[in-house]
């Protein structure tokens, strides 16, 4: 199926592409030039899923910008575009990959499955000050989306603190998409986010861009 669900605006577009071809078929939607690299790099890894998961991310990058771009990480494992035109963050569910690209500041996606996993670890990311209101009469919807935006805003901070506890969600109503904001107290700035969200039929999509 390829790319499922695009957004662009003037400094920020996202893109979620569903995994649904094979590694050939992927590889070819490669240029040329790259295909023979990314085949080798792609023997580091044993899982067939994680193969389709790097790959998918290399093709949904050259479809949302029609331009070979090489990702490389830092030590702590964050992504970024080795000619530095853009930043990024990259995330993957079953089933499915995201990429949001910015080419003014610092950005993070997160997109999450559905299930019920989530509840079985409320008490790690939720705090007493915060509200989860049902979705169509399902809390599972809005633990997601705590969940997932809180891994968001931890992606775009820089040596962000890995307690979730120390993200605090803003009350809010969830829809099939808009906004919330997440204030972080992690650090004497205790900045104030703009994360946007989406809800799919099986997962719930989060972004941020950090002015």
């Amino acid at each position: 199926m390829g790319l499922f669900l695009q957004h662009k605006t003037v400094d920020m577009q996202w893109a979620v592409w569903k995994m649904e071809e094979s590694l050939d078929v992927l590889l070819l939607l490669l240029p040329d030039a790259r295909r023979v690299s990314c085949e080798q790099e792609m023997q580091r890894f044993t899982s067939d899923r994680r193969k389709l998961e790097w790959l998918s991310v290399r093709v949904l990058l050259y479809s949302m910008l029609q331009e070979d771009k090489e990702i490389g990480y830092s030590s702590e494992g964050k992504p970024h575009l080795t000619d530095n035109s853009s930043f990024i963050s990259i995330s993957h569910t079953k089933g499915y990959v995201a990429v949001i690209l910015s080419s003014v500041a610092p950005v993070g996606i997160d997109i999450e499955q559905y299930g019920q996993r989530v509840k079985r670890v409320y008490d790690r990311f939720i705090r007493s000050d915060e509200r989860v209101e049902p979705y169509q009469g399902d809390e599972t919807w809005s633990m997601l989306l705590h969940w997932s935006a809180k891994e968001t805003i931890f992606k775009s901070m820089e040596n962000a603190d890995a307690d979730l506890r120390k993200l605090c969600l803003s009350h809010f109503i969830p829809q099939s998409e808009g906004v919330f904001q997440v204030r972080e107290y992690a650090t004497e700035r205790q900045q104030l986010f703009t994360v946007g969200y989406r809800i799919c039929p099986d997962f719930v999509l989060t972004w941020t861009v950090t002015i």
